[in-house]
């Protein structure tokens, strides 16, 4: 992909160094990607210090450059020692300012960077529990960046409260989309096609899709409560798809298939483990249900989701919110999606119900609606601009004064 030019030339030349425990599947990895890829395109050295993992040939071809650095280690001693490890490469290879992602690592950058008084830059890419004064310490180093990169306005809220001292320097940059990707114009027939084929569908069924690991957290259990109350209200050729790896929670995968089988539900909910093309089952379902029962720090499937022109609900809790509109926030025929409340089934069941029943035109025009409204807030252009200008001013005012 081809980003846009930072504004700055100040980068041009410069070597920002990234810091993540592995770069391996995840939000936190891909943004490191596409962080990497913008800089290089801006005329910068990307630089990723990381123990390895499936991405780093990726970053290797789109022009950035791997360090193997043992950036997962949680040892205390290892930490330590890993300080000046990481000094010294900030030093040989002149980099300009530092940026982790990761709680442990950036431990390490921070000392590493503070020791050769260079800007260092934090990303929350999700909201990290403290339940104990050292849990909160632990997690205040990514609160200890000059600048603090929230991916949510929920948050940068969160932050705020759980660290006072960050105020006035946590930015929001919202996690970006790839909407050459999540593109209807970009899925073929025979992929979708395909994509039924494999989840046992015929010709008139519909699907309401829940794509998210196995968790308790992520509401499959409430999905599966909306499911049984739509079938008694007569709901039919409808198929409901859990699409996501248990990672080994075999016990609460057990739970889920004994509520499926006591509700009557067996071939009605099906789950069909982890889906890597992702648009594919977007545009194949034709409603896609976010019923998270605990905050989330971003909303990346109703994007996506909403990219492709596919109705979502979401539930009203955390960062979700923020990517869907819906009313009272705007006017019925201005909404995105559906906000319900966390884990009501009854709720969610309502939603579903009302997406499944919209009109074609209604339908299309919400679509057309929601591409737009992704399309100007979490696009990846927007969030690799936004990050680049927060390196450009830190490169041209190191005193971290941005």
């Amino acid at each position: 992909m081809t980003f846009p030019s930072t504004p700055s030339t100040s980068l041009q030349g410069a070597t920002i160094l990234q810091i993540i425990p592995e770069l391996d599947a995840g939000g936190a990895e891909r943004t490191t990607i596409d962080i990497a890829e913008g800089l290089v395109q801006a005329g910068a050295r990307a630089l990723v210090a990381t123990e390895g993992g499936r991405l780093v040939a990726e970053l290797q071809a789109k022009g950035g450059v791997w360090i193997r650095f043992p950036a997962a280690s949680k040892n205390p001693l290892g930490m330590a020692l890993n300080i000046g490890r990481l000094a010294d490469i900030l030093r040989e290879e002149r980099v300009a300012v530092v940026h982790a992602r990761s709680r442990a690592p950036a431990w390490v950058a921070y000392f590493a960077a503070r020791r050769l008084s260079l800007p260092f830059v934090t990303t929350y890419h999700g909201s990290y529990q403290a339940r104990s004064a050292a849990k909160t310490l632990y997690n205040s180093v990514m609160a200890r960046g000059d600048v603090v990169i929230a991916n949510s306005i929920y948050t940068g809220e969160l932050i705020r409260q759980n660290h006072p001292v960050s105020n006035g320097r946590i930015r929001v940059i919202y996690r970006g989309t790839d909407f050459t990707r999540f593109s209807p114009a970009a899925i073929p027939s025979d992929k979708v096609a395909r994509m039924r084929a494999g989840w046992g569908l015929i010709a008139e069924e519909r699907v309401v899709l829940l794509a998210a690991r196995l968790t308790p957290w992520k509401g499959a259990r409430v999905l599966i409560e909306a499911a049984a109350i739509l079938k008694s209200r007569g709901l039919k050729d409808t198929i409901f798809v859990l699409a996501g790896d248990s990672q080994g929670r075999e016990a609460y995968v057990k739970e889920l298939d004994a509520l499926v089988a006591s509700s009557g539900l067996a071939g009605v909910v099906r789950r069909v483990g982890h889906v890597e093309d992702m648009p594919t089952a977007f545009f194949t379902a034709s409603v896609v249900t976010v019923p998270s029962t605990e905050p989330e720090a971003f909303g990346r499937v109703a994007v996506e989701a909403q990219a492709i022109g596919t109705p979502v609900i979401v539930s009203n809790l955390g960062a979700v919110p923020e990517t869907v509109l819906a009313p009272p926030a705007v006017p019925p025929e201005m909404r995105t999606g559906w906000h319900v409340a966390p884990g009501n089934a009854q709720a969610l069941a309502d939603g579903i119900e009302a997406a499944l029943n919209l009109r074609p035109s209604i339908r299309e025009a919400m679509a057309d609606r929601a591409r737009a409204h992704v399309e100007k807030h979490f696009s990846l252009h927007r969030m690799v601009a936004d990050t680049l200008d927060v390196y450009a001013a830190l490169v041209e005012n190191p005193s971290g004064s941005i």
